[in-house]
């Protein structure tokens, strides 16, 4: 987006479904343009028809004027109507085509974008690019109407007194380019002051608990006020440079009608002019002021709809994920292989993962172990396709990941997390969530069974149908995490990862989930990546990895008894249990 026209032409593609509402209101905004000039004639027309005592149908002056102003009044009302109905709808559809767009967006792009300026860009930015573009258009349709129509019928009545009109237009648009620069960058500037004070509402708001504990409110007030001032400064300069305008525009407009006003007081008192002539030119002189000015100040919404269409192209631009894969997988049996995998984040110095080479068979369950930072969630975040290997090849049932669709990849894959994702909808909509929306009651049912959420369910007022609030704030840790562990077990699907998916249970719980789990994992290939080591001690394999790579392999026995990693890991975690339970 390096220039207003460019985005103007692609926002154009937006209207041409709405053309001919579009159309409608463009005639609608010249019949109320060209209402100028007519008025203007008209009173030069009465003027000398009075002045010469002509008064047998004066009585249609006032009908005239009413009818005119009428038509004027319902031209501008349906051409206002129209454009805001087609600026709604192509908001309607670029906010739909934005969503569609984030909602498909790699995990690397979302991971490097704070939520809050992705928020900002479906909220602000595309209501400045809509309202922007309405005033826009507005302005340049009725008022370069008024303007041309107001010029030929000054030119027709005198060439010499117009000509000294023309004089201000290019001193007028110097200024505007020049002005125009800068509303472009500070409007840019603005927007993404936004953004940041958005980040930073949206992050005291969501941690709260944490601020009220740790006394950090007046950091986040400092934090707040900072950026606060910031949008403050931006908006004052965005004021300063659109206000500056209209007194140039205003001050050259003085002076080209003090120049009007002399020469036509010469040529009238030389017989040039007649007193019709003289109210005629100046009425569409005095009508062409206003005009000129909105012209002027039509930079101040053109920068703001380029800065935060710019903003919103760029949602729009990114490209979402790859998915060139042709192959559908129906069922997969489950058979896992990394081979040979590395993975380095952008920016970085070394290496997340470093030539893993794992096999896992159908069914088989495999726990990924380790110390912060070894490379466990990266390693299992590769199977999704969350991330792509920087090299080497990950395979599911014979097939590289990267030949499968999406859709058909992650259909073979449930997910436990233990940062719970909730959504402020029922608990049978959380747990029958997207491709399982449309399992039967007695599915969902029995997933609530399999989950130990019996009890919890029963005691709800609306049973299965209640609310949960947002992110499931109105639910224990706990019964969030048996809400995830419910909606894994209605997907059904043949592998299974599992973040440490009792993490958040109390005892009594994580008895029966850990049960509920089991089964689940029964005849699944299952990814578990563990921070409790005592809750994987009868998976298949355990996986330890160490700065990327993988340094042992073995069953929980195996790896107590060679005295390696995971068995000092192991020790530490029994050691800090006995502590604090003394």
């Amino acid at each position: 987006m390096n220039d207003s026209r460019t985005l103007y032409r692609r926002l154009l593609g937006y209207v041409r479904p709405y053309r001919r509402s579009f159309a409608l209101a463009a005639i609608c905004m010249i019949v109320a343009a060209v209402t100028e000039p007519v008025f203007a004639r008209f009173m030069g027309l009465l003027i000398d028809r009075g002045f010469k005592g002509d008064v047998r149908n004066l009585w249609i002056a006032p009908l005239f004027i009413v009818v005119l102003f009428s038509i004027r009044g319902v031209s501008q009302f349906s051409a206002s109507y129209l454009l805001a109905y087609v600026s709604n709808r192509i908001l309607l559809d670029m906010r739909r085509q934005m969503f569609a767009k984030l909602v498909r967006l790699p995990v690397p792009f979302l991971d490097r974008h704070p939520s809050a300026s992705l928020i900002t860009k479906l909220t602000a930015d595309v209501t400045n690019v809509g309202g922007a573009s309405t005033q826009v258009i507005t302005i340049l349709i009725r008022d370069s109407v008024a303007v041309i129509g107001l010029l030929g019928l000054m030119f027709y009545r005198s060439w010499q007194l117009t000509l000294i009109t023309f004089v201000i237009l290019p001193i007028i648009g110097v200024f505007a380019v020049r002005i125009g620069k800068r509303l472009r960058e500070m409007n840019r500037r603005s927007q993404e002051a936004t953004g940041d004070l958005l980040n930073v509402l949206q992050e005291a708001t969501e941690g709260q608990k944490v601020v009220k504990i740790y006394g950090g409110q007046s950091y986040e007030e400092e934090r707040f006020d900072t950026t606060n001032r910031a949008l403050r400064g931006y908006a004052m300069r965005i004021a300063a440079a659109s206000s500056a305008s209209s007194p140039l525009t205003q001050f050259f407009g003085g002076m080209a009608f003090a120049g009007v006003v002399t020469a036509a007081i010469y040529q009238s008192t030389v017989g040039g002019l007649t007193a019709g002539n003289f109210t005629e030119f100046m009425s569409a002189m005095l009508l062409l002021m206003p005009a000129l000015k909105q012209l002027a100040d039509i930079n101040g919404p053109l920068q703001r709809g380029v800065a935060a269409g710019e903003s919103v192209f760029e949602l729009l631009d990114a490209p979402v994920e790859s998915n060139t894969g042709t192959v559908t997988l129906q069922r997969a049996r489950g058979e896992i292989v990394f081979d040979h995998v590395s993975l380095r984040y952008p920016q970085t110095e070394r290496d997340a993962l470093s030539m893993i080479s794992l096999a896992i068979a159908p069914g088989e369950s495999v726990a990924l172990v380790g110390g912060s930072g070894g490379g466990k969630t990266s390693l299992a975040n590769l199977l999704p396709r969350f991330y792509t290997p920087t090299s080497g090849q990950v395979r599911l049932d014979g097939h590289p990941l990267e030949t499968l669709t999406l859709e058909s990849l992650r259909s073979q894959i449930a997910l436990v997390s233990q940062d719970v994702v909730l959504f402020n909808d029922t608990i049978a909509a959380n747990i029958a969530y997207g491709a399982q929306r449309d399992a039967s009651r007695a599915e969902i049912e029995a997933a609530v069974h399999a989950a130990y959420l019996d009890d919890f369910v029963r005691a709800q007022p609306q049973g299965l149908d209640t609310m949960i609030g947002e992110n499931g704030v109105r639910l224990s840790g706990g019964q969030r995490q048996r809400l995830a562990i419910a909606r894994a077990i209605l997907k059904n699907a043949p592998i299974l990862i599992l973040d440490e998916a009792t993490s958040a249970l109390d005892s009594e719980s994580e008895r029966h989930v850990q049960a509920a789990i089991e089964r689940l994992m029964h005849g699944r290939t299952t990814l578990v990546i563990a921070h409790r080591l005592s809750t994987i001690e009868r998976v298949d394999r355990i996986v330890v990895l160490d700065q990327g790579r993988i340094v042992e392999v073995g069953t929980h026995r195996e790896l107590i008894s060679r005295g390696g990693l995971y068995s000092r890991l192991y020790s530490l975690q029994y050691a800090a249990r006995d502590v604090r339970a003394t």
